[in-house]
């Protein structure tokens, strides 16, 4: 079975649908939180902030790690995804804070953990944005694991 992919002009912190629905976003792997797509998901709920700083702070007992994701309910239908594919804020020696394989190995965790639940997933340009990756490339991340999987995704452009 496969999935789709769509895009949309929209936000994505408002998921279209009435499935359950999973937002996925990319986070960074030191604990910080600040800038991007993470301030519209905090201004529209506190929880997703709230659980990537404890999981962070908790990283030597837990799998925070590059690759990681944590599932945060903010509604009855509606999950926020913390993806953690990016390494530092700051381009480095290896080039732009993404990281592709950390991406897909998220994604590929989300593909298991959408079809489960028999949730959509829903996102902006993760990964293209502060992180500074191509988005050809993280589409076919997105194709190869999420729609090949089976899910359907949505992803947000926002208006103008």
């Amino acid at each position: 079975m496969s999935g789709s992919l769509r895009y949309v002009v929209g936000d994505a912190t408002s998921p279209d649908g009435g499935d359950d629905r999973i937002i996925v976003h990319v986070c960074n792997d030191i604990g910080g939180w600040g800038r991007g797509f993470v301030l519209a998901l905090s201004a529209r709920w506190p929880e997703p902030e709230a659980s990537y700083l404890q999981w962070y702070a908790a990283r030597s007992t837990n799998d925070f790690a590059l690759g990681a994701i944590q599932l945060v309910p903010v509604e009855p239908s509606v999950w926020v995804a913390n993806l953690i594919g990016q390494r530092d804020v700051v381009a480095g020696p290896d080039g732009p804070p993404v990281r592709y394989d950390a991406i897909e190995k998220g994604l590929n965790l989300l593909t298991t953990a959408a079809k489960d639940g028999g949730a959509s997933v829903h996102m902006p340009r993760i990964g293209s944005g502060l992180a500074g990756g191509d988005w050809e490339v993280i589409e076919g991340i997105v194709n190869r694991t999420l729609v090949a999987g089976g899910v359907s995704v949505t992803v947000y452009d926002l208006a103008g």
